[in-house]
């Protein structure tokens, strides 16, 4: 596929192993059905809205369901895919920041276009996005509180995550490796407690730490897109209505994840769990 790129002289970083299932078509189909239905997502997400609000109102008469065991296989198996993405992106984001610098990192989309491995965890990562709807069944089933930080997180992400996928933004790079990086953590932690093993306090302090890091970072290398396009580089892959709308995103989850974190783990009510 003939792809627009400004940024010819580069190498991706040298894997020291590539699957043959990364080398695929599978990159390209993934990218050619978001350019034309990315849209589709509003859709979805209607749907799961429906459903897990009829869901808690359908199980508030109703004794709840245990589902450890499924909780501790599901998040046990997002974990591990979210190691795994761990581990075939990060390498790249560091390689463009050691050779590159900044800039190229922010507006350079080589990430998608010379990097298969990166290209391929890439599609996973929005396409995960979807599955990821699936936390929130447990959370229903198992009458748990539903709070808005967490259902409204979910749906943004994936507006936002296919909208910036089917544009190949330049710091899609970023996003990706820092939410695969956190969600290592988090979905590790799901997995432990759904096994019944509880770890110190301190680990879920340092999860909702890393969310909180994590949404200043999104926020500066949005910003930093956004900059870059109004003072004229043209040879920037980004847009400012994307921008904008990664802006808006990141302000409003740094100001819930920080309520949540006084909520949790300073106020007299502090609970353990991570959102």
């Amino acid at each position: 596929m003939d792809e627009v790129n400004y940024f010819m002289n580069v190498t991706g970083p040298e894997h020291w192993i590539i699957f043959d299932f990364e080398t695929t078509d599978f990159i390209w189909n993934v990218l050619i059905w978001m350019r034309n239905y990315w849209w589709k997502c509003f859709y979805y997400t209607a749907i799961y809205l429906v459903v897990i609000f009829t869901g808690k109102l359908y199980m508030s008469n109703r004794p709840k369901f245990d589902l450890r065991n499924a909780l501790a296989l599901w998040s046990g198996l997002l974990a591990i895919f979210s190691i795994i993405g761990t581990i075939r992106t990060m390498p790249e984001l560091f390689h463009i920041l050691y050779n590159h610098g900044f800039y190229y990192s922010i507006c350079s989309n080589s990430y998608y276009t010379h990097d298969n491995v990166c290209a391929f965890w890439s599609s996973l990562f929005a396409l995960s996005k979807i599955v990821e709807l699936g936390d929130t069944v447990f959370i229903v089933l198992r009458k748990q509180p539903l709070i808005f930080l967490h259902w409204y997180h979910h749906i943004t992400v994936i507006y936002f995550t296919w909208y910036s996928y089917a544009l190949l933004m330049g710091t899609s790079r970023w996003y990706i490796v820092m939410n695969y990086f956190v969600h290592s953590w988090m979905y590790s932690y799901y997995a432990l407690k759904a096994m019944e093993i509880k770890p110190p306090r301190f680990i879920a302090m340092m999860i909702t730490t890393m969310q909180l890091v994590q949404m200043v970072v999104g926020f500066f290398v949005t910003g930093a897109a956004y900059y870059y396009i109004k003072i004229g580089e043209k040879q920037c892959h980004a847009t400012t209505f994307n921008a904008a709308c990664g802006l808006v995103m990141y302000f409003s989850y740094f100001v819930l994840f920080a309520m949540y974190f006084y909520k949790a783990y300073l106020s007299g009510n502090s609970r353990t769990k991570v959102e």
